[in-house]
């Protein structure tokens, strides 16, 4: 048996994977400046007061930038670099097998990832087991088996970026704590609520920073198993573990909807998105007579529009793209696939994984998709951009083909004559 080939953008971190997110450095940098900038304009005008009216020439030597000016925030981000936050562990008890957070980087340019982390944070004996980023980049919520935590991101000294690393915030979530496993965390896109999904059937919306409840449903022995906000901030849609997806609205904070399924179908997974026409669509991942199917649904009426068999394997992860174009799936024969938003297949990778595939999120400009699994390793997969001329092309050839077997009947129909 030949050895497997293992990519540069496949990397193993030492610790069974459960969770990931893209960290946004943009977002990250542009803070860092703002507070360094805030900091230093009190001994700006302090020195403006000092020379008003003395020397002129005080400029720089190089003419212009004075020495305080382009250093105060995060070095600037290439385009080419990213950063992924990444959350597992081994558990409880005496395994050796560490709990931590773990900054690892990717550079698209050698599609490769960081050999060793970036940064390491351990957890202590608890795993982390769900992650949900804060949409103003403000730091990340990390489910525990008691409770959550908030985390921010920490700039190194010299405030390179690729030094970044990530601390626990201090800060005590009251309403988070010992609450008991979180199956699912959710931001709404304007970061203003929360919603929370647990292995004991509650599902909680709260007002964010201030953890104010303002919702919460008990459905005794139906855990939560996924929740996700609609792009316009109207509804909320989540999966129990007995296969039921319902929509919420959030101006009424009633049920919408009870989607409906078909004999033997079982609802897996949600995620609404922002459809070409500008019109929002939810897609849902199910299984039915041994196939995983994805679905999309009008946010309006609720009746199904397509439908499709996307794998025979059964699917663990699922995912759509910031920008709706594409949509992803990982197995638990550790296989990711890439697809557009009319379900054709983008890319493929089989067995990118040894093990079941855990958690799958698009980067921000839906170019990237990280994908990790339970075997401690994560990957990245650029998203290849389908040229038209390789469609039409295709056409080309099947038409070339059945033109050619029209021609081949034809003549053994004329006894070996065209005519």
């Amino acid at each position: 048996m030949s050895r497997r080939e293992i990519p540069p953008c496949s990397k193993t971190y030492g610790f069974p994977l459960y969770c990931a997110s893209w960290v946004p450095l943009e977002m990250i940098a542009a803070k860092v400046a703002a507070t360094s900038a805030a900091g230093e304009g009190g001994g700006e005008r302090e020195a403006e007061e000092k020379t008003e009216g003395g020397d002129e020439g005080s400029e720089t030597a190089g003419g212009g930038e004075s020495a305080s000016e382009g250093s105060s925030g995060l070095e600037e981000v290439s385009s080419n670099e990213l950063m992924l936050v990444l959350g597992g562990g081994g558990g409880e008890g005496q395994s050796g097998v560490p709990n931590a957070l773990l900054l690892a980087r990717f550079d698209q340019t050698s599609r490769s990832l960081s050999d060793e982390p970036v940064h390491r944070l351990g957890t202590g004996q608890d795993v982390p087991y769900r992650m949900a980023l804060h949409p103003k980049g403000d730091g990340i919520l990390c489910s525990f088996p008691n409770g959550c935590r908030w985390f921010e991101w920490e700039p190194s000294e010299d405030k390179k970026a690729h030094q970044l690393g990530i601390k626990s915030s201090g800060r005590v979530l009251t309403q988070l704590e010992d609450i008991g496993l979180q199956l699912a965390l959710a931001f709404n896109a304007e970061g203003s609520l929360l919603a929370t999904g647990g292995e004991d059937g509650h599902m909680r919306i709260f007002k964010w920073p201030s953890i104010e409840l303002v919702f919460e449903q008990n459905e005794a022995k139906k855990s939560v198993k996924d929740l996700y906000f609609s792009c316009d901030g109207k509804f909320l849609a989540s999966v129990a573990d007995t296969g039921l997806c319902r929509v919420w609205d959030l101006g009424s904070l009633t049920i919408v909807a009870n989607l409906l399924r078909d004999n033997g179908e079982k609802f897996l997974f949600c995620r609404f998105s922002q459809a070409t026409d500008e019109n929002t669509i939810l897609y849902t991942l199910s299984t039915q007579d041994q196939f995983a199917k994805i679905v999309s649904w009008s946010t309006t009426s609720w009746n199904r529009l397509t439908s499709k068999n996307v794998s025979k394997d059964p699917v663990s992860a699922f995912s759509v793209s910031p920008d709706g174009k594409l949509l992803a799936i990982g197995t638990i024969e550790g296989d990711v696939v890439i697809l557009d938003s009319s379900m054709r297949v983008n890319s493929a990778v089989k067995r990118a994984h040894l093990g079941l595939v855990t958690t799958l999120v698009f980067s921000h400009d839906s170019r990237a998709l990280a994908s990790a699994s339970f075997d401690s390793s994560t990957r990245v997969t650029l998203v290849e951009k389908k040229r038209r001329g390789e469609a039409v092309s295709m056409w080309v050839i099947f038409f070339i083909i059945l033109l050619a077997a029209i021609l081949a009947y034809y003549i053994k129909e004329n006894g070996g004559l065209l005519w």
